[in-house]
């Protein structure tokens, strides 16, 4: 029987079939034909359990240099954007978040937010939300997405961080796919997907690792068009 994650997409809600993937760890996926979001079957969703031990064995911290380098391919581009006035939210900080300290190293505000490490939900506004390394994660996509546009002011600035899959026939062996937490997989034409659906506009994309959004004036609350 087809479970309802296989029957629509779980970010654009389109109905299926949708084409089959298979990855190098052998997960099977569907890939969207509107959304092109490349998102893993049911049966190979990690437990909470799981999800928690994989990510708690993560280190990073600031005395790790490669990791900060890495992290600044996030914040660099969206400093400009950013003053000491604001205020921000990392949306999925790890039980070591970094992120939050390298930002307060340049006089801003965030607070840290994690569903296994700091669960305590968000009180919003925020001015801006980092979510680096963290959209990949999401089981239901179409409502995290919505709630992290709902958690930012009209005008407000996301900056995700994700690696975005490029070519079908490389998909199989992918290193990205590799890791058993990754689920959601976006493409080009993703993103312009979410960009219409929840009220954002791109301001920068140099990076294609790392999309810069801005949220509309007048955008209403995050949802998904139908």
């Amino acid at each position: 029987m087809t479970s309802p994650r296989e029957a629509t997409c779980p970010l654009c809600g389109a109905a299926g079939p949708f084409a089959p993937l298979v990855d190098v760890r052998k997960r099977r996926h569907r890939l969207c034909g509107r959304c092109k979001l490349i998102f893993a079957e049911d049966s190979f969703l990690p437990s909470p359990e799981a999800e928690r031990a994989r990510y708690a064995r993560h280190r990073g911290g600031l005395e790790d240099s490669r990791y900060v380098s890495f992290l600044r391919q996030a914040i660099d581009p969206a400093l400009p954007h950013l003053n000491a006035r604001m205020r921000g939210l990392d949306y999925g900080c790890g039980h070591d978040p970094t992120l939050g300290l390298l930002l307060e190293q340049a006089g801003l505000r965030c607070e840290n937010y994690d569903p296994f490490f700091f669960p305590a939900p968000p009180a919003g506004p925020f001015d801006f939300l980092f979510a680096t390394e963290v959209v990949e994660h999401f089981h239901h996509p179409a409502a995290d997405w919505a709630r992290m546009a709902d958690l930012l002011t009209p005008g407000g600035l996301l900056v995700a961080m994700t690696a975005p899959w490029e070519a079908l026939e490389t998909f199989r062996t992918w290193g990205y796919a590799s890791d058993g937490t990754h689920v959601c997989f976006y493409h080009r034409q993703t993103l312009e997907w979410i960009c219409a659906a929840f009220g954002f506009e791109e301001l920068d994309r140099r990076n294609p690792r790392v999309a810069l959004l801005r949220k509309r004036r007048g955008a209403g609350p995050g949802h998904p068009a139908g």
